[in-house]
């Protein structure tokens, strides 16, 4: 798996995290279906490709302001909870930001 399908996989589990436990939606809502493929949308373009650092690592913020804080409250909510959901998936992007 390329690094930037990792990064996919990590942002769509955690979308999915706060959706479901956060909006009480077994599916996801409109809102987070946009901001989904906003993000996927960022990624494909990503100027540092398979070299990216973590977003909050990223010297260049790509993402409009809007949607950028909708990120930061989906992240805030799932991130915690990835260790319980997706153990494996959470220890590899807390190792990428160490790097």
């Amino acid at each position: 798996m390329t690094r930037i399908e990792s990064e996919k996989n990590t942002v769509a589990k955690m979308v999915r995290i706060y959706c479901k436990y956060h909006e009480h939606n077994k599916h996801l809502c409109d809102n987070c279906h946009q901001l989904l493929e906003y993000a996927y949308q960022r990624l494909n373009y990503c100027k540092y490709g398979e070299k990216k650092p973590t977003c909050r690592k990223c010297p260049i913020h790509c993402y409009k302001p809007d949607m950028r804080e909708k990120m930061r409250a989906v992240m805030r909510f799932a991130g915690p909870r990835m260790i319980f959901f997706h153990p494996i998936i959470a220890i590899r992007h807390l190792w990428a930001e160490r790097n």
